[in-house]
């Protein structure tokens, strides 16, 4: 029997915290890290473990490898306070851990709940993230923004779903673009990447057709042409924001 810890880091997700660490209720150990939230978080999470730390925000691939390092067992699942494990793919993993695990890391496909619906089109799906893993072959990159984990090793996937409560609105949405946009544009120029106002021209475009018809948004309706929309202009915001920042006008 291979044992099992699920880390989650945390900020403000009152909201989210609880029906999340439902989700794991089953899991041998749970490892919450929270950058000193200012809503109860911490307080919801503390019903669910007694592992409950907080500690400054140093960025999310080194918030993610600081809680697997202060697991008790080598096999993470890590799960963001936005999603939820299904009673399916919670038992999948219940099962792999009781025959032990055949390869380094499992991938897992998301479903996320965007405009009222589950969306099955897009680049939104499947979305599938190496979330469960063994930490003596595997480390989360810490880019400032899409972390990712980077396995020394074979991986598989598995079957059941994460679910995924990314945005309450478009707002919120919005929001999260500028921000991430941001924070890509910040790293491509520490890599020495370069932008030019035809990337911003061309790439867009391509984002929506790829994501609205190649992709089917289409058959989301109004959801799928909304995130066939806003990838394109997440597409077209970090090319501008690295222009801006190479200081082209």
């Amino acid at each position: 029997m291979t044992k099992l810890t699920v880390t989650v880091i945390t900020h403000n997700e009152e909201a989210h915290i609880g029906p999340a660490l439902e989700s794991v209720s089953w899991a041998d150990e749970i490892i919450v890290v929270d950058s000193r939230s200012t809503d109860r978080t911490c307080e919801t999470a503390a019903r669910y473990t007694s592992l409950v730390e907080v500690r400054d925000w140093p960025g999310y691939g080194v918030q993610k490898n600081y809680a697997a390092s202060r697991a008790s067992n080598d096999w993470i699942l890590s799960l963001d306070a936005d999603e939820r494990v299904t009673p399916a793919l919670g038992a999948e993993i219940r099962e792999l851990m009781a025959h032990g695990p055949r390869v380094a890391g499992y991938r897992v496909p998301r479903v996320a709940r965007y405009l009222g619906r589950w969306i099955r089109s897009t680049d939104w799906f499947p979305d599938y993230h190496l979330r469960l893993y063994d930490r003596r072959a595997a480390r989360w990159s810490e880019r400032p923004v899409h972390e990712s984990v980077k396995v020394d090793g074979p991986t598989e996937r598995l079957r059941g779903e994460l679910l995924h409560y990314p945005y309450r609105d478009v707002s919120e949405h919005l929001a999260t673009i500028d921000r991430y946009t941001t924070l890509i544009a910040e790293q491509w120029l520490a890599e020495g990447r370069r932008a030019t106002p035809l990337h911003a021209f061309v790439y867009p475009p391509l984002a929506f057709f790829r994501n609205y018809i190649l992709r089917q948004g289409f058959r989301d309706g109004r959801a799928g042409f909304l995130i066939s929309r806003l990838n394109a202009y997440y597409v077209f915001l970090k090319y501008v924001k690295l222009m801006e920042r190479q200081g082209q006008p």
